[in-house]
């Protein structure tokens, strides 16, 4: 039989809840009260006939007492807790965090998924898969659902807010969310359910991601360096995308809390400060159970809901996996109305649907469309990596369907730029772009400043380039879409004064941990770029973060990356000129045109010249090398070996191995040799040395890097 919490604390508990202490206890149970006390503290347990007694003593069955995976039913029944009006005669007209962003499903999708991704367990590396389910409610069902939330309870708290909704802007938000639910006679609920994620785990009011969500603001508490959110913001996107600003919550946790892990339930009411009765009430509300170490058990903390319970309140998850399922409840998207009445889905009545922002086909639909364009990445893999998210949108109406469940596909979505990522993955990628459904690859660095506001580069990261040709489904033509660590699509650019004439292409530019577990000081690129990045994480730019961190001027460095990218987009989708032959034959007989003589091309071997390096060291103390090669015009360019070395002041400069050297550019290795593609003017290779090879630390030498012909020798 499976069993939960520790007796002890279970039974401690119980009788709080119960509002017994453990002299009555033991009065019922007809035994002392040190006997009581030493099951309390862990000396000792029930004798098995004893165990009858104290489930009935607590009004429960034996079944229960045994397992300890629930709290009794003797307790006090759940309840809405108001946080009363401060004692200083203060008021909060409405929560700060929620006006950061708009009441919009499409931002709502970005940040809601984006926790999903940096909650995922990826130990198991399987994806995180999350659910978007719109349930529109009418008549019996609207009904049950206002009884299963204490409606009555809530009303006096909401009447009290429309009475004062002229004078501040939460109050008219909820004003019109009420009107429209008892004017109309329908609620629309929007519940995001995750699995394979942490869950809430934690204790109700200390430190932990339950807390953190439930309790509190502007606090981050991410199980990764390289999560999306550093804010502790995303999660105020729930409350006000609901016009009622009421979200219920139901968790399957990853590490047990008090013995259990499934169905911890608890609501969270946002609203201004208010009035009931000539009682003032702060601002936000919960929903659950009288938390009995609390004065008078006034307060309310999360409890484990039976399966019924969460049946009613539609909080009912549907997979066993760890996760949290969030329940807005009155669902709107003002940002709809930006749509053009065009874009509004036919079934919708004209006469409503340029208005009504509860319409639940249009909110699946932009649903659908904020996913696979913020999260097509995630959802990619190829090669040995596998995606980090799955992700599905659908629809209802009083439990039956309207829209069935829709799978978002990134390559349906994002083709173009889905196959340059795939590619990337499986290693197919290529140099330049000669054939239609190519995917070029370049290496562009991003350097690192020093933190303090000292001067110098700390270190450089090697981001990757990805370029391929675009087409009609790929949305806006020639841009490049930029992410890190969890994949999410944090920048959308354009490439400025392309030449004309240029081919439709799409880019993705992998940075961070998103270019690979290899890529030096990809950890500090992650962080680097999370802190240039604002709350809604749409941009990467200066922050007060940055600044204090770094440096006022630390922006800069990412500017600089921007001016690197488009210019190696420019180089990757120029097209070839036209040789002198080309062109139609009646308009070279009309035309003359003076040519310069050719510059004489060498008929022998030519050599090429290093040109331009750079190089850091890494965490093993291994010197990392980036360097371009400057090749001459010749009919034959010699294959050269670079050899690295250190700079003395006496004697021979001692020679060290490469532990790594790849081609980036115009060339490729074989055997340590550089071989150079025939017509490059310029080539870029990288390598990294072998530390064993090192006769002393790296931080006390000077590096010297040479090209030599032959082999080397």
């Amino acid at each position: 039989m499976e069993t939960g919490e520790e007796f002890g604390p279970w039974l401690a508990r119980q009788l709080k809840l119960s509002g017994k202490t453990q002299a009555e206890l033991a009065e019922e149970l007809q035994l002392t009260r040190a006997a009581v006390s030493a099951w309390i503290t862990g000396r000792s347990t029930p004798r098995p006939t004893v165990m009858s007694d104290i489930a009935k003593a607590l009004g429960t069955d034996l079944g229960t007492v045994h397992t300890r995976t629930t709290d009794t039913q003797a307790g006090l029944p759940t309840f809405w807790y108001h946080r009363p009006g401060y004692p200083d005669g203060g008021r909060d007209l409405g929560n700060a965090a929620a006006f950061a962003f708009d009441a919009d499903v499409q931002v709502l999708a970005r940040e809601t998924c984006q926790n999903s991704l940096d909650e995922r367990l990826a130990a198991n590396g399987r994806p995180v898969k999350v659910r978007y389910t719109l349930h529109e409610l009418t008549g019996e069902s609207l009904e049950a659902f206002r009884e299963a939330i204490l409606w009555n309870d809530l009303f006096p708290h909401y009447s009290a807010v429309s009475e004062s909704a002229g004078s501040q802007k939460v109050g008219r938000v909820v004003d019109a969310g009420v009107r429209d639910m008892y004017e109309k006679g329908r609620l629309v609920l929007l519940r995001v359910d995750d699995y394979n994620a942490s869950g809430l785990i934690g204790d109700d009011y200390a430190d932990g991601k339950f807390a953190a969500v439930v309790r509190r603001q502007l606090e981050s508490l991410k199980s990764s360096h390289g999560a999306g959110g550093s804010y502790g913001l995303g999660k105020a996107t729930l409350w006000a995308t609901s016009a009622l600003g009421l979200v219920l919550i139901n968790s399957t946790l990853s590490v047990p809390h008090e013995g259990r892990t499934e169905r911890r339930v608890i609501g969270r009411l946002e609203l201004p400060w208010r009035e009931v009765e000539g009682v003032p009430y702060a601002g936000p509300a919960w929903l659950g159970r009288p938390d009995p170490d609390t004065p008078g058990a006034r307060v309310a903390r999360s409890w484990w809901a039976d399966e019924e319970t969460v049946a009613n309140l539609h909080l009912t998850r549907e997979i066993e996996e760890p996760g949290t399922s969030f329940l807005i409840v009155g669902a709107h998207d003002v940002a709809s109305l930006d749509e053009r009445s065009s874009d509004v889905d036919d079934e919708v009545p004209a006469d409503e649907g340029d208005e009504d922002t509860r319409d639940i086909r249009r909110m699946h639909r932009r649903l659908v469309q904020a996913l696979g364009r913020d999260f097509w990445a995630a959802m990619t893999g190829g090669g040995s990596r596998l995606p980090l998210l799955e992700v599905s949108v659908r629809s209802l109406r009083n439990g039956e369907v309207v829209l069935e469940e829709e799978q978002v596909d990134p390559f349906d979505k994002q083709p173009s730029r889905t196959r340059a990522l795939r590619a990337y993955y499986e290693g197919t990628t290529v140099d330049r772009l000669t054939e239609a459904g190519h995917v070029a690859a370049r290496s562009v660095p991003l350097k690192l400043p020093l933190s303090g506001g000292a001067r110098g580069t700390f270190g450089v990261h090697q981001a990757v380039l990805l370029v391929t040709d675009g087409g009609d489904k790929d949305g806006d033509k020639n841009q490049v879409h930029s992410l890190r660590g969890n994949r999410m699509t944090v920048k959308e650019s354009g490439v400025p004064n392309l030449p004309l004439g240029t081919n439709p292409f799409q880019a993705v530019l992998l940075v961070g941990e998103a270019a690979g577990e290899a890529a030096p000081f990809a950890t500090e690129a992650e962080e680097f770029l999370r802190a240039a990045e604002p709350p809604e994480h749409d941009r990467w730019g200066q922050t007060e973060e940055l600044t204090l961190r770094w440096s006022p001027s630390a922006y800069r460095r990412i500017n600089m990356l921007t001016t690197e990218v488009n210019s190696a987009v420019k180089d990757l989708v120029a097209r070839p000129k036209r040789g002198a032959g080309e062109g139609g034959e009646a308009l070279r007989k009309a035309l003359t045109v003076k040519t310069k003589p050719k510059a004489k091309v060498p008929t022998g071997p030519v050599i090429p010249v290093l040109d331009k390096l750079d190089a850091t060291i890494g965490d093993e103390g291994e010197w990392l090398i980036t360097a371009e090669v400057s090749i001459p015009r010749g009919d034959e360019v010699t294959p050269m070996v670079p050899i690295v070395q250190l700079d003395v002041r006496s004697g021979g400069r001692p020679k060290l191995n490469w532990a790594e050297l790849v081609a980036v550019d115009g060339c490729e290795v074989a055997d340590g040799v550089l071989r150079f593609r025939p017509g490059a003017r310029r080539a870029k290779f990288r390598g990294s040395t072998d530390v064993t090879s090192h006769p002393v630390r790296t931080t006390l030498t000077r590096l010297v890097v040479e090209l030599r012909a032959g082999k080397g020798e």
